[in-house]
């Protein structure tokens, strides 16, 4: 698949089928998600890879909005030193969203269906990733091939119209 068309085919997947992904596919998404841009090249990101179905059900209760992880061949937890969040939150969310997008991206390329959650619960996250006390988790994205139908480019995206998003040269 070709960049556009990833772009147009990623959506939202939190159903899966029960099917694991091969590790040369995951490592090619964590490797998309370590060369996403971040802030003065600080890339502040740990990310934690979770394939044990257990582990997973463990994790899907950090969030309310987070239950499809229990469901997910794979879930990666993007995990930050606490003082790095503390001293540039900004800049750590915005780094964190880049890197999502990048690992949504990559999964889409490959056929693979993706789906990000907060964190709400970081004692309980922290505890089921074995994280230091000094480390957060901000954000879980989780992967699988979906369910329903594989991905391709919507024809239709329930998006809001281009002409109410985009200003040219002013509000």
């Amino acid at each position: 698949m070709d960049t556009w068309d990833a772009i147009r085919a990623r959506r939202n997947v939190r159903q899966y089928a029960d099917r694991p992904i091969d590790r040369a596919d995951l490592e090619r998404i964590l490797e998309a998600g370590r060369r996403s841009p971040s802030s003065r090249n600080w890339q502040p990101w740990h990310f934690v890879v979770v394939t044990d179905r257990a582990q997973l059900e463990e994790l899907s209760g950090v969030w309310r909005g987070a239950g499809h992880v229990a469901s997910s061949a794979a879930t990666v937890a993007l995990v930050v030193a606490g003082k790095d969040q503390d001293e540039h939150p900004e800049w750590a969310q915005y780094d964190l969203g880049q890197a999502t997008a990048y690992l949504m991206l990559a999964a889409t390329d490959l056929g693979i269906g993706s789906a990000h959650a907060a964190v709400g619960d970081q004692s309980e996250a922290q505890r089921v990733l074995g994280l230091p006390g000094t480390h957060r988790c901000l954000y879980l994205v989780a992967f699988g091939y979906p369910a329903d139908r594989p991905l391709q480019p919507l024809q239709r995206p329930d998006r809001r119209p281009f002409d109410d998003v985009v200003h040219w040269g002013r509000f």
